[in-house]
């Protein structure tokens, strides 16, 4: 996380937190942040079970049932990687920027090498289910059932991630006339073929549809002094996910750490400041023969969030947050010292190399979230972004329902 991030969450930690030991009446209490997934929809990410950081104060006290809808616009152009084999090429490689080495493949007796081709363009649409309940004082499980559509993102039924939104976007408020190369390669397109270094292939089109997963949360919620000295509270998780997809059918398992720290301000004000962290083992067993989507085989997150909560006389409430999240690489970042990228780099502005190259980067992204809530029903709207030109997804929103149920 950047250092400037940290900087602000400790300045906001230590300056606002003194003499905030009030403890309100129930009914201005929420749990915490109760965030949407905001999980992105990257083409590689929705074949595991990522694992969703949880920022709630506590074991809920209703059983409840939650449903987020997704919607991301993911685009690569066509792009190939050879990963020479050869100790010799691979040393020169290391002393060459990435868009000057020279290799050509002919065949692997006379020059191995691992190749890898990827292009992604559609708005991938995620649908994601989910219960959680509490199994003790301190424990609670979450199920989660997600599935995904693979669309063009044409107008009426997808709005803001669309392509012609998105450019609209471009041409005339940032970014410049087709900075990536959609227009060129034509809007509203579904073209998603990934072929890994085993010479396995994925292919979607248009409508595809497939159920991604089902994934077990556990939490437990400490008790500690702090918790009421200081409104400072933690959680621990443990996570085990089915993936259920024929691409990549298999066992994921992930641990996470949480901190919460709870702020009563004036006028019915709260904040809430949050930091968590999360390592998944994937495909820690494959049930078949699996596409490889990455050889690295842990990816960690690290998240912050900030939010703000304003309380109603009736103990509703409207929050606004602020929630930045990093993820490591789904690819060995050694590579990158050495691998060769061929692509369509004449016909295109720039960013062609980016379905390849941010395989072997951390992602990031910022998302903001509006949270309605009553003690019936709570609601949130998001929108997520990544500044470092990723497109993996370019631009991402999503809606969220929580309500009671079976209590």
């Amino acid at each position: 996380m950047p250092k400037s991030i940290l900087i602000v969450l400790s300045y906001l930690y230590c300056t606002m937190s003194l003499g905030q030991t009030k403890v309100r009446d129930s009914v201005f209490i929420k749990n915490g942040i109760e965030n949407p997934s905001l999980l992105t929809t990257h083409s590689f990410g929705i074949f595991s079970s990522r694992i969703n950081t949880n920022f709630k104060r506590e074991t809920p006290n209703k059983n409840t049932f939650t449903f987020t809808i997704t919607s991301g616009n993911n685009f690569q152009p066509l792009v190939t990687a050879y990963i020479p084999k050869d100790p010799t090429i691979r040393a020169q490689f290391k002393q060459t920027p990435w868009n000057k080495r020279k290799f050509n493949f002919i065949d692997q007796q006379s020059t191995p090498a691992e190749t890898m081709t990827i292009v992604i363009d559609a708005v991938i649409k995620e649908f994601r289910f989910g219960y959680s309940l509490a199994i003790a004082k301190k424990q609670e499980l979450t199920v989660n059932l997600r599935s995904y559509l693979i669309t063009k993102g044409k107008y009426p039924f997808t709005i803001f991630t669309s392509d012609e939104t998105i450019e609209w976007f471009h041409s005339n408020i940032n970014g410049g006339e087709d900075p990536f190369g959609r227009r060129y390669y034509g809007l509203n397109q579904v073209n998603f073929k990934y072929t890994d270094r085993n010479e396995r292939t994925l292919e979607l089109h248009q409508n595809d549809f497939f159920v991604g997963g089902i994934e077990f949360s556990h939490y437990y919620y400490p008790e500690l002094s702090i918790n009421k000295t200081s409104n400072l509270f933690f959680n621990f998780g443990s996570h085990l996910g089915i993936n259920t997809s024929s691409y990549n059918a298999s066992l994921d398992f992930g641990i996470s750490l949480n901190a919460l720290k709870q702020i009563y301000l004036k006028n019915n004000y709260e904040l809430n400041i949050a930091l968590g962290g999360n390592v998944l083992r994937k495909n820690l067993i494959d049930f078949k023969e699996v596409i490889d989507f990455g050889n690295n085989p842990y990816l960690g997150t690290a998240e912050g969030h900030i939010e703000i909560t304003k309380y109603t006389k009736k103990g509703h409430f409207n929050a606004l947050g602020f929630n930045y999240q990093i993820q490591s690489s789904y690819n060995k970042k050694e590579e990158a010292n050495y691998y060769r990228l061929t692509g369509n780099w004449k016909e295109i502005n720039g960013h062609w190399e980016t379905g390849i190259s941010t395989l072997y980067r951390p992602l990031s992204n910022w998302s903001f979230i509006y949270t309605y809530g009553s003690n019936k029903i709570q609601f949130s709207l998001y929108f997520k972004e990544d500044f470092q030109v990723n497109n993996a997804p370019d631009f991402q929103v999503g809606s969220h329902i929580k309500f009671p149920l079976f209590n």
